[in-house]
């Protein structure tokens, strides 16, 4: 009880020291009006200000010391300010009416808040309107969009991420600065986090293992939830969105505040959505889902620091559609015809559009609990970190006695500790450096009576050390971390009723064999940005990533449903170790904006799936009359190569006017092999989009702040695949036409009513199957001859925003 009340003593002498505080004001820099509605955002304080309608804003009883101040408003360019605080400080800013990222912030990848454009390592950002303006399917199928980033998708509700042609265990999910665990290594669940609770999104592309450890390999996703509000601030929100091609609907409330620096937040969201369709498969049987999540968090912002937890829920229902069709090519359905009977049937058209789902199906549940704090220490910062979560799948196939109770036939129950802990020195000489340790434990335990992992144990840590020092218009950043993963798991044995049973019986099958294994690694990074001028920013990195083998590498052994194949482990696998190099430049001026990036990847021991041949030569299927051929894991080392290039023109007089194009192209090899086996397996396809967007602060009298886009995606076809073994398939090109338009609605006042977002995705219905689509391996169409299962059509969709608090 003394160290608590010690504790208490020690925050009341913090919040009792000298008072500081920022205050100012935002005017056009060309007019001098003042600007309203903007917002400054202190990040390594978690301090977020508005400006009034005459332009003012202020900070006030934050700490004394150096920070990184952004500023943003509705079509001026990102700012940022290095500011120095003691006592009050007035700073008055000026913005000019044009769009460049060169100026945002991000602190992904860095040791604390850092300016775009003095980030070596290649860092994109997805903000709030950019996630609402496009047209997806869920919260990765919005990424899609970035240069370099395209998805796995098993359907319209699932969706995981690709960095430059590199997933599953390869990226690393931050929600909030934390990682999200939840079985990366399958294909067949997306990431469990709410997609209305999501405020920002910041990408790194390539090797981050220096600040988060194994399996950084590809980058990092760091999903952000929402901003503190202004002191004095509270609000609250409806969300409603609808979707045409599956009737999704979805709707979110949210209500925050902030008194006294106490802030809150609270969150509740649904989704339900019935089976997609598009022009060649009609409905898709068994493609429906819905979704239910609640999030809240409180804490408190004062001078010694900040404090917050939050906690937030998640439960999923997929059904997995698995393309079985009779001769006339309609989905079929199995249906009871007395208690022990199937019969298979075509599915009705109730059946096909309906919001029911069928089996086989999944349910995806995952808790959360983040405890963040901050505390400012002398000159320098502490920052610790402590979260627990727990991830739970289950999966439903069809029952034998339909009066018997619906049980799991694989329950897998994932519990993870995350800790961080960071130091930041203060400033000394021009350098800003930090050194930390993280890690976390996890235990994975089956619940139900199929395996395709084992029981394991996981425990890692890592300790690491930043740096980055200004030179003039050149900065210099260096960083080295050591690594330790240890990984444990038992024999399991199964009898021949596929029952759990003992080393003793002599009946046993062996299903896993044990494991403990130890993995060690050191990681580093060095990187440098050079101005040339205001406007125009050379880049260059070069990183040393590691990834240890998952417990599905190691040791998988079966099928779960929505993958089409049986996966088979190999307990022999080395860890991968990469070199990757980037370079890039920035150029941003008034009218015109240009952001390059390349890329080499050198990986040692890429692990990856190859299909496991019959003696005969043809697929391998270890499951009798279940059409799942093996494939196994192996590795051999590779190169990735590529880059992005995105332009976008604003001419004058035309400054409301932009003309937006990028292209990604990735190409992935496995060194020292022949021609039929030198291309890397599922290397996604070139992209090249172009978007045409007209933005207006006003629109008649009632709308303001609108924007109208209309865009064309041209997907090249994807010829180098690895067609040994039957690995995977070509794809051929397609075009996808797309366009939305938004605004707030305003009354004659000028007060925001809403704002709505109206959005049309593949306007021509064009039938399509990305190259990395789980279901275009689906069971063939013997009416039609296609094979698999294709995409989304054309899809009208409608967002409605609705503040309650102003």
């Amino acid at each position: 009880m003394k160290y608590l009340f010690t504790f208490f003593l020690i925050l009341i002498y913090f919040s009792a020291q000298a008072q500081n505080s920022i205050l100012g004001k935002i005017k056009d820099k060309k007019t001098g009006e003042n600007i309203a509605g903007a917002t400054l955002y202190i990040a390594d304080l978690k301090r977020l200000a508005k400006t009034d309608l005459e332009g003012n804003y202020s900070f006030n009883n934050i700490p004394q010391g150096n920070f990184l101040l952004e500023i943003h408003a509705f079509t001026y360019s990102a700012e940022n300010r290095n500011i120095t605080v003691s006592g009050n400080t007035v700073l008055d800013i000026l913005l000019e009416e044009t769009h460049t990222e060169l100026n945002e912030v991000v602190i992904t990848g860095n040791s604390r808040a850092t300016a775009l454009s003095k980030s070596s390592v290649p860092v994109s950002i997805v903000n709030k309107k950019q996630l609402l303006v496009t047209q997806s399917n869920n919260l990765i199928d919005a990424l899609s969009h970035v240069p370099g980033v395209q998805t796995i998708s098993t359907g319209a509700a699932i969706s995981k991420p690709v960095i430059r042609g590199l997933g599953y265990n390869r990226i690393i999910t931050l929600y909030d600065g934390m990682r999200q665990e939840g079985q990366q290594w399958g294909d067949e669940h997306g990431i469990e986090i709410d997609e209305y609770a999501v405020d920002r999104i910041e990408i790194l592309k390539g090797p981050a293992s220096l600040m988060y450890g194994s399996d950084g390999l590809a980058g990092v996703i760091n999903i952000l939830s929402a901003k503190p509000l202004p002191e004095g601030k509270t609000e609250g929100k409806i969300f409603l969105n609808y979707q045409s091609n599956n009737n999704l609907l979805g709707s979110s409330v949210n209500l925050a505040g902030n008194h006294k620096n106490i802030f809150w937040d609270g969150r509740i969201s649904e989704k339900s959505a019935g089976s997609y369709k598009n022009k060649y498969d009609g409905y898709v049987f068994n493609s429906a889902y819905n979704e239910w999540n609640a999030s809240g968090g409180i804490g408190v912002n004062r001078s010694w620091g900040y404090s917050h937890i939050s906690a937030s829920t998640f439960k999923q229902n997929i059904g997995l559609p698995e393309g079985e069709r009779d001769s006339l090519g309609n989905f079929i359905t199995q249906n009871f015809i007395n208690d022990t009977t199937l019969e298979e049937r075509q599915a009705t058209k109730t059946q096909l559009r309906s919001r029911k789902l069928f089996f086989p199906q999944q349910q995806i549940m995952h808790s959360r609990v983040l405890l963040t704090n901050s505390f400012l220490v002398g000159n320098g910062r502490v920052s610790a970190n402590i979260g627990f979560q727990e991830n739970n799948r289950l999966e439903f196939e069809q029952p034998e006695i339909q009066s018997a109770p619906i049980e799991p036939v694989l329950f897998m129950k994932l519990r993870t500790l995350n800790y961080d802990l960071k130091y930041f020195l203060p400033e000394k000489k021009g350098f800003n450096t930090s050194i930390g340790i993280n890690g976390m434990y996890q235990q994975n335990t089956n619940k139900a009576t199929e395996f395709i992992i084992p029981d394991c144990t996981l425990a890692d840590g890592g300790i690491y050390g930043y740096s980055k020092k200004s030179f003039g218009r050149l900065d210099v950043s260096a960083g080295l971390r050591l690594d330790l993963r240890q990984l444990k798991s038992k024999n399991l044995y199964l009898d021949s009723s596929e029952n759990v049973t003992t080393e003793g019986d002599p009946d046993k099958i062996l299903k896993f064999d044990a494991l403990d294994l130890t993995f060690k690694n050191i990681s580093g990074s060095l990187g440098a940005t050079y101005s040339l001028n205001k406007n125009a920013v050379v880049k260059a990195n070069i990183a040393r990533g590691f990834r240890s083998p998952n417990i599905a590498e190691l040791s998988a052994n079966g099928v779960h449903e929505g993958t089409f194949r049986y996966e088979i482990g190999n307990i022999n696998l080395k860890p991968e170790t990469s070199l990757q190099s980037d370079l890039g430049l920035n150029l941003n001026t008034k009218h015109f904006n240009l952001e390059t990036g390349v890329f080499y990847n050198q990986i040692q021991h890429y692990i990856f799936t190859s299909k496991l041949l019959a003696k005969n030569g043809g697929d391998s299927f270890p499951i009798i009359d279940l059409p799942a051929p093996a494939y196994f894991y192996t590795q051999g080392n590779a190169g990735l190569y590529g880059g992005e290039i995105m332009m976008d023109i604003h001419p004058h007089p035309f400054d409301w006017l932009h003309f937006q194009n990028s292209f990604s192209y990735v190409r992935g090899k496995l060194l020292n092999q022949p021609d039929s086996l030198i291309n890397l397996p599922f290397m996604p396809p070139s992209v090249l989009q172009s978007e045409l967007r007209a933005t207006r602060k006003k629109l008649g009298n009632f709308l303001r702040n609108a924007s109208f886009e209309i865009e064309l995606d041209h997907y090249f076809a994807q010829n180098k695949i690895l067609s040994a073994y039957e690995t995977e398939t070509a794809t051929p090109s397609y075009n996808l036409l797309n366009a939305g338009f938004n605004a707030e609605i305003i009354n004659k006042k000028g007060k925001q009513l809403a704002t709505i977002y109206i959005l049309a995705g593949n306007i021509t219905n064009t039938a399509y199957q990305h190259h990395l689509s789980r279901l275009k391996y689906a069971p063939e169409n013997s009416f039609t001859g296609r094979t698999g299962i294709y995409n989304m059509g054309r899809n009208f969709s409608i967002k409605l925003e609705i503040p309650l608090l102003q």
